[in-house]
């Protein structure tokens, strides 16, 4: 089961990854809010309809007494995504996009921190697979000097922010039932990315239509997929290694970014990517060998 969890953060990491370019193309005219509203939109309508096509085995569980409604925990993941995604969006207005993805993903280093914090038991591995994610992550996204200013500052907040979305799914994962929790969150963070878009942004209809492509890719695959399961892998895997896993959305994405866009990678952000891969198989390393049948 634990594998089975690796390998949804896995794709998940792997669909954020790839949406990056669609997030980069579709704010090209219209604002970071206006983009999340938007996306969130449409991602809720896409998780509706996973939620309708479970009724029966969530009618299931009714009859059995083994369901237990996520709408509740999904506001508040919900809450806490808004502002995370937030901090991350005004930070890519003071500083560089590489800059961002490196602060951000300390939560790499901040969810073991706060697990032990919390009475949880972490392996060796754990710490050691985190190290060198970081330092592949460094790698893969500094570009020049590391000077810190304003923006890095809200980078680092959100990824802060980051790391207790990460921790209170863990809370509820196992708990509530995970689509619900998707649904909800996703509800939550369209109606505040509404807002905030219309307080604070002009909200053209015509340039929302023009970008609909990267708006319904990212609202399907990133919002209503991904998120679920990363909630659904959550369930099986320890916050310390879901973190290192889903780190690897930088990877995927620097892979999309040459692939789709023809951006080049120097050699040192191969090394980049090779040691963040090394991160994840060093806290996965137990798993796999646990598993060596692959029967998951």
């Amino acid at each position: 089961m634990k594998l089975r969890g690796s390998l949804c953060l896995l794709l998940a990491a792997f669909i954020w990854g790839i949406t990056f370019v669609a997030q980069l193309v579709g704010m090209d005219n219209i604002g970071p809010f206006t983009y999340g509203f938007a996306r969130y939109v449409v991602g809720v309508m896409a998780i509706f309809v996973i939620w309708y096509g479970f009724r029966g085995k969530r009618r299931d569980a009714k009859e059995h007494g083994e369901y237990y409604s996520g709408w509740k925990a999904g506001m508040g993941a919900g809450v806490i995504m808004f502002v995370a995604s937030a901090f991350q969006q005004c930070a890519l207005q003071y500083t560089t996009a590489g800059k961002t993805a490196f602060i951000t993903c300390l939560y790499i280093i901040f969810v073991p921190i706060i697990s032990v914090a919390i009475g949880k038991i972490l392996k060796l591995e754990n710490w050691i697979g985190a190290l060198a994610a970081l330092v592949g992550l460094y790698c893969l996204s500094i570009k020049g000097d590391f000077d810190l200013n304003y923006g890095d500052v809200l980078a680092f907040i959100c990824s802060i922010f980051w790391s207790l979305h990460i921790m209170y799914i863990d809370r509820f994962a196992d708990k509530k039932d995970n689509i619900d929790i998707s649904a909800s969150q996703l509800v939550v963070c369209a109606v505040l990315n509404g807002i905030a878009a219309f307080a604070m942004e002009s909200v053209v209809w015509q340039h929302i239509v023009d970008a609909w492509f990267p708006i319904a890719f990212a609202g399907v695959m990133s919002s209503g997929i991904a998120f679920t399961l990363q909630i659904v892998g959550q369930k099986y895997a320890e916050p310390a290694h879901a973190a290192i896993i889903m780190s690897l959305e930088s990877v995927f994405g620097a892979v999309g970014g040459w692939f789709v866009l023809n951006e080049q990678m120097s050699h040192i952000e191969v090394f980049g990517c090779m040691m963040m891969l090394m991160g994840m198989l060093i806290t996965q390393g137990s798993v796999i060998l646990r598993n060596h049948s692959f029967k998951i």
